[in-house]
C-alpha cells in the first residue's frame, strides 16, 4: 500500500438530462473523498480519459444497450492511468492500467475490470483510441460487421473522427480500390486526403451530401461505415452497388436532436440492390482484440498507420471536451490530460 494517497478528487456530474444540446447547467465538477482501495481494488491516477459520441445516449433515462449516467453520480468512460495504492494481486504501484472509471481525477477500480498497457509501446492516450475502444471498432466494423474484402470502394462519414480515420486507413492498408471520406471542414478534408491517404474526401457543408459522394464515387461504392446517420446514410444508400454493406456505428447527426428524425427515403433500394446494413456495438468483437492489436501496433510502428488526437487540458474542461466533440472541433480522438 502507499502511504502518502491524495485525501480528495475531483469528479464530474451529471445534474440534470439534458434536453437537446447538453448546457454547462446539466453538469458539476465535484470533489470527494479518497480512501485506500479495498480487496481486490486498485487506486488509480488517471493521466487521461475519454470523452465520446455515445455518452450523449446515456445522458438520456432511456433503456439501452448502455445504462444511463445516474443523476449526482460521477459518470464514466474510457481512462488510463498510474496505480497510486493496489489491494489486489497482480497490481502494483507504478502500473499503468486502462480501466473504466473516467470522468475523474483519482479512481477506484475493481482489478477485474482494469488491464495493464505498456507506455513503452505507445503513447499512454492511445490505449484510448488508435488501440483502443475506437481502434477497435473501426477494425472490427470494417472486417467483420461490413465483411470487407480486397478490391472494394469504401465510404466513411464522419472520417476525420478517431473511428472513420482509422477505417480508412485500414481499407487502404487491406488493398481498397477506392477510399472516399467525408468531414465538416475543408481543413480535415484536406488531412483525410494528404495525411490519411483517402482517394477522395468532401466537406459535407458545402453541398448535397449525395451529390458530393456520386462526383467522388462514380462508379460506387461497395461498404459505407456509418458514424452520422440522417443525409449521409440516404446518400449512401443510393451510391451503394449490388450486394453492398453498411456498417451502422453511429448517428451524430441526431444524438441532440429533440424531435424524431425522419430515416432516409429511399430504402427501397436495399430490396433490389440486395443490401445488408447491420449496427454493431464493438463489445461484441472482444475475440478480436488480440489481433487487433498485433495488426495495429505492428502499422503503428512502421508508420503506415497514421493518427491524430485532440487534447484539452485539465480535469475542470471535461465538459468543453465533450461539447466541442459534438460539434466536431476536434480531428481524431478527442482527449482529456490530468497530466
Amino acid at each position: 500500500m502507499s502511504a502518502a494517497l491524495p485525501t480528495s478528487s475531483r469528479e464530474w456530474h451529471l445534474v440534470a438530462r439534458p434536453h437537446g444540446w447538453p448546457t454547462s447547467e446539466d453538469f458539476a465538477l465535484r470533489e470527494t473523498a479518497v480512501a485506500a482501495p479495498a480487496e481486490g481494488r486498485i487506486l488509480v491516477r488517471n493521466k487521461f480519459f475519454s470523452v465520446d459520441p455515445y455518452m450523449r445516449g446515456r445522458m438520456n433515462d432511456v433503456k439501452s444497450y448502455t445504462p444511463p449516467f445516474k443523476l449526482d453520480h460521477p459518470m464514466d468512460g474510457g481512462a488510463v492511468g498510474e496505480v497510486i495504492a493496489s489491494n489486489a494481486e497482480g497490481f502494483a504501484v507504478g502500473d499503468h492500467v486502462l480501466h473504466g472509471l473516467g470522468w475523474r481525477e483519482i479512481a477506484d477500480v475493481p482489478a477485474k475490470h482494469a488491464v495493464k498497457v505498456d507506455p513503452d509501446l505507445a503513447p499512454l492516450s492511445a490505449y484510448l483510441g488508435v488501440l483502443g475502444m475506437t481502434g477497435l471498432t473501426a477494425y472490427a466494423g470494417l472486417f467483420d460487421v461490413a465483411s470487407f474484402k480486397e478490391g472494394d470502394a469504401v465510404f466513411v462519414s464522419g472520417a476525420a473522427g478517431a473511428v472513420g480515420s482509422q477505417v480508412g486507413q485500414l481499407a487502404k492498408l487491406k488493398g481498397a480500390s477506392r477510399v472516399i471520406g467525408s468531414a465538416g471542414s475543408d481543413e480535415k478534408v484536406k488531412l483525410l486526403i494528404e495525411e490519411y491517404g483517402f482517394d477522395a474526401a468532401f466537406n459535407y457543408k458545402n453541398g448535397p451530401v449525395r451529390d458530393q459522394l456520386k462526383e467522388a464515387a462514380p462508379d460506387g461504392i461497395d461498404v459505407y461505415f456509418d458514424n452520422v446517420g440522417g443525409d449521409h446514410l440516404e446518400a449512401a444508400i443510393g451510391a451503394l452497388n449490388v450486394h453492398g454493406r453498411a456498417t451502422i456505428c453511429g448517428m451524430i447527426a441526431q444524438y441532440n436532436a429533440t424531435e424524431p428524425t425522419p430515416g432516409p427515403r429511399n430504402m427501397a433500394l436495399i430490396i433490389g440492390k440486395r443490401l445488408r446494413l447491420q449496427g454493431m456495438l464493438v463489445g461484441d468483437h472482444a475475440d478480436l482484440q488480440p489481433k487487433f492489436v498485433e495488426e495495429v501496433a505492428g502499422w503503428l510502428t512502421s508508420g503506415e498507420l497514421k493518427y491524430r488526437e485532440t487534447t484539452v487540458e485539465g480535469i475542470e474542461n471535461g465538459y468543453d471536451a465533450f461539447v466541442g466533440l459534438l460539434r466536431g472541433e476536434n480531428t481524431g480522438k478527442m482527449i482529456v490530460s490530468l497530466v
